[in-house]
């Protein structure tokens, strides 16, 4: 890729096979966005689909503008990864999903203290740290399936004997009230580095996704709290940021909107409920994708359109999935919404990104619990 030239116009690329399924709303919603001012590449990924206004499952490379929209509301949201000391040979199922309680409740530990210790400064919505929220947030119990590269699922210190948790979540509240703050002045517009606007969103920006970090590590502790257990953190990566890239002999902005960072090592790339997650190892130079990779199956359907399209099923066939885990889902249109028929194949998404030798297939990973919300909405 190298550096841009002065005046081009934006590179718009899709990375993904002929079975991948992309909705041409979203590649329209990828050109779109191609066209703001300072944009210089604009990249889709496998798991690519419509937003509201902008896709999701993409990578915005610009020159001197950063664009809020771009990140979203849920600044932060990503992945946190931990091997808990809870042995695959003693799984209990049914006992584990009782015990699983409360994670939608603030935590009655001291939030202060947690945060403090993190270097945080109070914000008004601590009371939600800790709680995973809703749409395709989750925490997930997981073993591993299989082992394709020993050498380096070794040099991260895993093994088959362990079981594994997955903690997807953000920064809850406090992302969205920056956005919205943004919005009000600025409406959808962008924002120049140079003005004090930027440097006050950045600011805020970095706040949010170190907030949603440690709402992830706190998820995580508490989670294993209710089985008695404890885990050490693998890796956390964030799939909604604006950061800055050198490229080449210069400075740019990299906004990944729902989109992994291949710039931090080994990461983990999820199926939807009832399907398998992979833990990949970036390959390669990284430039033409934006140095970014999937972040999960991507959608398939709207949510207003997954109960009607799965109309002949009842709650109770997603509360245990074809691979035999369970999801604990009290929301009965969530369920629906987050059912695996409405996301796309993450074999063929994963796939995608290995043909295109942007990634190397570490172990894959079987869902046992998947946590979602204890509460009826």
């Amino acid at each position: 890729m190298g550096n841009f030239k002065h005046g081009e116009q934006a590179t718009v690329t899709v990375i993904a096979s002929d079975k991948s399924w992309i909705e041409s709303e979203a590649v329209r919603q990828l050109e779109s966005t191609a066209k703001l001012d300072g944009m210089k590449l604009a990249v889709g990924l496998p798991d690519l689909h419509p937003g509201k206004g902008y896709p999701i499952g993409a990578a915005f490379v610009s020159k001197g503008w950063i664009y809020p929209h771009l990140v979203g509301n849920d600044i932060g949201c990503g992945m946190g990864f931990w091997k808990t000391d809870i042995k695959a040979q003693k799984i209990k199922l049914d006992k584990w999903v009782e015990k699983l309680d409360g994670l939608d409740e603030p935590w009655n530990g001291d939030t202060q203290e947690w945060l403090c210790a993190r270097r945080l400064e109070p914000t008004a919505f601590d009371p939600s740290i800790g709680t995973i929220g809703g749409g395709n947030h989750f925490a997930e119990l997981q073993k591993i399936e299989g082992v394709c590269d020993e050498e380096s699922f070794e040099a991260l210190g895993l093994n088959k004997k362990s079981l594994y948790l997955l903690v997807h979540s953000g920064s809850r509240g406090l992302g969205e009230s920056i956005l919205r703050a943004h919005s009000d002045v600025h409406d959808h517009h962008g924002l120049h580095e140079t003005t004090l606007d930027a440097q006050q969103y950045m600011n805020k920006h970095d706040q949010a996704v170190r907030w949603a970090e440690v709402n992830r590590e706190l998820i995580a502790h508490r989670f294993l709290s209710c089985l008695h257990a404890d885990g050490e953190r693998i890796l956390d990566v964030n799939h909604n940021t604006v950061t800055k890239q050198e490229i080449g002999d210069d400075s740019y902005w990299l906004h990944r909107k729902g989109a992994t960072p291949a710039t931090e090592g080994i990461v983990i790339i999820p199926g939807s409920r009832g399907h398998f997650s992979y833990l990949v190892k970036p390959t390669g130079s990284q430039e033409s994708n934006a140095y970014s990779l999937a972040h999960g199956a991507g959608r398939k359907w709207k949510r207003n359109d997954a109960k009607g399209k799965l109309a002949k099923y009842r709650v109770d066939d997603f509360i245990k999935t074809s691979l035999g885990s369970k999801v604990i889902c009290e929301d009965k249109d969530l369920i629906f919404e987050e059912a695996p028929q409405a996301y796309k194949n993450i074999e063929t998404v994963v796939g995608d990104l290995v043909d295109a030798g942007l990634v190397r297939i570490i172990a894959i990973l079987r869902p046992v619990i998947t946590y979602k919300t204890r509460r009826h909405p």
